[in-house]
């Protein structure tokens, strides 16, 4: 499980109802976050290994890969709950970022999910009927100061249905859960997170807490156990049905 950096994370509510539910979990984190990640696996249920994984180094990738190998016959699943753009990339001017920017966003927030699945799929394989599970926020529309953030979840959508199609017959399923915001430290990070914040709950039919992760790890954990066996390439909405509406 990636993206565990502290206990507002969705991640970490992620990781903590598996555990929950009799999950052996290993987390992974990279750079500063590193600490953090090592850090926040104490206030899990069950204190869990942390792998220092950088998604953009493929000897980190192949390391962690070989390190789970020695340890596990199989990975049942696989949480990808990164997403980073520098600064540039962000608060509603698309033509501030210059390419080398914007290629780091697309690594880190799409890209990352076939270089981890291609790093574990081995283990995966080996699983007969593996789950891959990502964090995204619906790229359907322009979202005030999401910019290229917003390109790069497309991207990911896109991704997830590629790697669906790729991954299908050795019975993996690749799947995201498109979340309404949620006032983690990622979110706070964008200049006008608050707009979302403001406006979610009373655009939604069934209402939204900015500060409850509880079903999106829910919907999340539901797609990683054998009660989805046949959805894969799937985008699982779990934002309060906002995304439904017009206005």
């Amino acid at each position: 499980m990636t993206g565990v950096l502290t206990d507002a994370s969705l991640a970490f509510e992620v990781a903590k109802l598996a555990q929950e539910q009799g999950a052996e979990i290993v987390l992974s984190g990279a750079g500063r976050g590193l600490s953090l990640t090592r850090r926040t696996a104490r206030k899990l249920p069950v204190e869990p290994e942390v792998l220092e994984v950088d998604v953009t180094r493929a000897d980190q990738l192949q390391a962690a890969a070989a390190h789970l190998a020695e340890r596990f016959e199989r990975l049942d699943g696989l949480l990808h709950a990164i997403g980073f753009a520098p600064a540039n990339c962000l608060g509603g001017d698309m033509f501030r970022a210059e390419w080398e920017d914007v290629a780091v966003a697309l690594q880190v927030s799409a890209y990352s999910l076939k270089a981890l699945v291609q790093a574990f799929r081995p283990l995966l394989v080996a699983a007969q009927g593996a789950s891959v599970v990502g964090l995204d926020f619906d790229a359907r529309l322009a979202w005030p100061a999401y910019d290229w953030m917003g390109v790069a979840k497309a991207a990911l959508e896109s991704l997830t249905r590629y790697l669906a199609r790729d991954l299908g017959p050795q019975k993996i399923r690749v799947n995201l859960v498109a979340a309404g915001p949620i006032r983690t430290i990622a979110a706070k990070s964008i200049s006008g997170f608050s707009t979302f914040e403001d406006t979610w709950a009373a655009r939604a039919p069934l209402g939204w807490d900015v500060k409850d992760g509880a079903p999106v790890a829910q919907a999340c954990v539901a797609l990683m156990s054998d009660w989805f066996p046949m959805t894969t390439g799937e985008i699982l909405h779990v934002d309060g049905g906002a995304h439904a509406l017009g206005a």
